[in-house]
């Protein structure tokens, strides 16, 4: 603790140590003429302090003192206002004080008329003078407190309207006049200018203050002169060829008047009386000329007269014109654009630089300057808006001739493009995409296109780029995945940097056009030796290869069903009477046999039940092969359809079909009267037979169990003479 105290005693001690003010320095003294002597000094106390300013002077050969006392909360000056007189020196100190103490400064000496400073001038006229070219006459009041005696001495300063850059004329005046004037000469026709003044005591040091500011406008005079060019264009079906014809004031040339308008006549180079002229206000008119060359005349006019006229000559359609620029180059410095050229024609030193911005569409509106003695132009960046391309072209201009001209592109300033390019996926194949895109529009482009840089990406997977150089509007990706989904972008650079343009995706094929090609050609191709053999084989053994496409159809007749079931069933069909093979049509037809009276009648039983049985299997087994021999015969279960009631309204049964051989072959071999006593007992209604009739023996009559099977069998297959017969 003690420690700590005795380390702040310095530090208090020091605080409240006195601070006298400091010594008063950089005294500079006004005499303000009848009006106050003033002196001021440095520097400024922060602490309270007073300040004695003491003055002596030489008054009747005996020196005079006297003082000016203030305080710092007025600042650092004080006047004195009594007792000035001119002419006279003064002796100035300057003392300071405060509770602390004081100081002195050193001793100044001032002659007043060194310093002394009058009133502002009053401007209250400038104007031209009638019949006085590019000269206004400038009017004010002299400065009521100013010497009467002295000369004063006056500094004019002036600029045009349009202008920030002020020119000074210095002139004195020795009348004691109020009224005092000034001619301005050596200025621009029909300009409006801002002058302003000041004036000083001619043994001063001191200005007063510039004057109020004020504005005239010289005289106007006749058009100073005009600058022609032309835009030619291709000439149009009819063969008239357009031109758009251009003027302005030559380059340099003052604003010499108000002009009211323009004259313009031209006419064929070989023949002056087909001079047409045209009035108009405007400054460009659209011709439309012949494929002629042809001469242009311009002048414009006001009330005071007419400019100097300017001709321009339009070359033919077929005409050649010479080429003499050999290079050009622009580049920017500060707040210019430079174009220089080089040129292999020392004798033209006459040049027009047209430049435009480069858009999409044709421009609205072309500028253009004529150049020289000189192989070089400037024009300020200002003038040129940023982001925007223009085309600069140089034309020589050798006497009425105009050569090839010499084109560039420069921009003042480059930025990121406005747009990215709209890109879109072609050619999309298993492991390879084309990727185009569209050039950026021009007004969009905002500098030069120095690369694309192509942005692709498979699904869940690691980015890749690829870079190309301006000129290249697609790319073709390859080594991609089969049957993945890729998302690209396009991104244009320039030398400000760059911007991406639409995001496209697309999927690679999963089997390619080749591939597809190829299996197509293998299978048709495999398909066409199978057609080959086949056709071959045909021809070398047609028998088989006709047993293979179109087989025999098994023929019931042949089967040998009936041998399998009841031996006196197999006994019957296998007598003498039958041949057992049927392999022409007349061994197909029964031959008439002696047989018992109930051998039909035992036929049809044992067929009932063989097709019972045959039945009972085949619902079990499903359809099964019965036929023996090299031949293969089917019998299906009989099918009844439907048959209409009789006149008795009960319902018939149909006959089932069973062969395509017909009834009257069963019938053929039979004698007559066993046949039609058949024919009765199958056609012969159920209900017919009595009840003696039923049994025999004590036993069931199968011919009378079965008489509806029996018809079913039977009399599905009448032929049509037969039924009439019987009808």
């Amino acid at each position: 603790m003690w420690a700590w105290a005795l380390w702040m005693l310095p530090l208090l001690g020091k605080f409240n140590l006195a601070v006298p003010p400091a010594k008063p320095e950089n005294i500079s003294c006004i005499f303000y003429y009848k009006k106050n002597f003033t002196c001021t000094w440095s520097p400024e106390e922060a602490n309270y302090t007073w300040y004695k300013v003491k003055r002596t002077r030489l008054l009747s050969n005996a020196y005079r003192n006297d003082a000016c006392n203030t305080t710092s909360e007025n600042g650092t000056s004080c006047s004195f206002i009594q007792n000035i007189s001119k002419p006279d020196n003064y002796t100035i100190e300057v003392e300071a004080q405060n509770a602390d103490g004081k100081a002195e400064s050193g001793q100044t000496h001032w002659y007043l008329d060194d310093i002394i400073k009058i009133e502002t001038p009053n401007i209250y006229s400038v104007q031209p003078v009638l019949g006085i070219k590019r000269m206004v006459q400038i009017k004010w009041k002299r400065p009521e407190l100013a010497p009467v005696s002295s000369t004063l001495k006056y500094m004019l300063r002036f600029r045009t309207v349009n202008s920030a850059l002020w020119m000074e004329v210095n002139f004195t005046k020795e009348d004691t006049n109020e009224n005092q004037t000034y001619n301005l000469t050596g200025l621009q026709a029909y300009t409006e200018y801002v002058v302003a003044l000041r004036c000083a005591a001619d043994t001063s040091k001191l200005w007063s203050g510039w004057s109020q500011e004020k504005v005239g406008t010289t005289t106007e005079e006749a058009p100073f002169g005009l600058d022609l060019w032309r835009v030619l264009r291709p000439a149009k079906v009819d063969g008239r060829r357009p031109v758009k014809l251009l003027w302005k004031k030559t380059r340099g040339a003052p604003d010499l008047e108000k002009t009211l308008g323009y004259t313009i006549w031209y006419f064929p180079e070989n023949n002056t009386n087909l001079t047409e002229t045209v009035n108009t206000t405007n400054q460009q008119l659209e011709l439309y000329l012949g494929d002629k060359s042809y001469w242009v005349s311009a002048l414009s006019y006001n009330s005071l007269g007419e400019s100097p006229v300017a001709t321009l000559r339009i070359p033919a359609i077929d005409e050649k014109s010479f080429q003499c620029i050999e290079a050009m180059q622009a580049w920017l410095t500060e707040d210019q654009l430079v174009v220089e050229w080089q040129s292999s024609a020392l004798e033209v030193d006459t040049w027009m630089v047209e430049w435009f911005p480069d858009l999409d569409s044709e421009p609205s509106s072309i500028s253009w300057e004529s150049v020289s003695q000189a192989r070089n132009w400037t024009i300020l960046q200002d003038k040129l808006k940023p982001s925007l391309c223009y085309n600069i072209s140089v034309y020589p201009r050798l006497r009425d001739r105009v050569g090839e001209p010499y084109s560039i592109q420069a921009y003042v300033e480059e930025a990121v493009p406005s747009a990215g390019p709209v890109a879109k996926a072609e050619n999309i194949g298993v492991k390879t995409v084309t990727i185009t895109w569209e050039e950026i529009p021009k007004s969009k482009r905002c500098g030069f296109i120095s690369n694309y840089t192509i942005f692709y990406q498979a699904e869940d997977g690691k980015e890749f780029s690829k870079t190309v150089n301006s000129s290249i509007l697609q790319y073709g990706l390859e080594s991609l995945t089969r049957k993945t989904s890729y998302t690209v972008q396009v991104m244009a650079s320039t030398s400000a940097g760059g911007r991406n343009g639409t995001m496209i995706n697309f999927k690679t094929l999963s089997i390619s056009v080749f591939e597809i090609c190829l299996i197509s050609s293998l299978v048709g191709g495999g398909l066409l030796i199978l057609i080959i053999l086949v056709v071959a084989y045909g021809l070398k053994k047609p028998n088989k290869l006709k047993h293979l496409c179109w087989p025999d159809v098994p023929d019931p007749a042949n089967s040998s069903i009936a041998t399998w079931h009841e031996d006196d069933f197999k006994d019957k069909l296998n007598r003498n009477d039958f041949d057992g093979s049927l392999n022409t049509e007349e061994d197909r037809i029964l031959k008439p046999y002696s047989s018992p009276r109930d051998f039909i009648d035992k036929l049809v039983v044992n067929f009932e039940n063989f097709l019972e049985e045959v039945s009972t299997e085949e619902s079990g087994k499903g359809q099964k092969n019965i036929l023996g021999g090299e031949k293969n015969e089917y019998v299906a279960s009989p099918v009844r359809p439907y048959c209409p009631p009789g006149k008795d309204g009960v319902e018939r049964p149909l006959p089932t079909k069973i062969s395509s051989r017909k009834p009257q072959y069963l019938c053929s071999g039979v004698p007559e009267g066993t046949c039609s006593e058949a024919e009765e007992q199958l056609l012969s209604p159920a209900p017919s037979a009595g009840p003696d009739h039923l049994s025999e023996e004590g036993a069931p009559n199968p011919y009378l169990k079965n008489s509806v099977t029996t018809r079913d069998v039977f009399m599905s297959e009448k032929l049509p003479d037969q039924t009439k017969r019987e009808v």
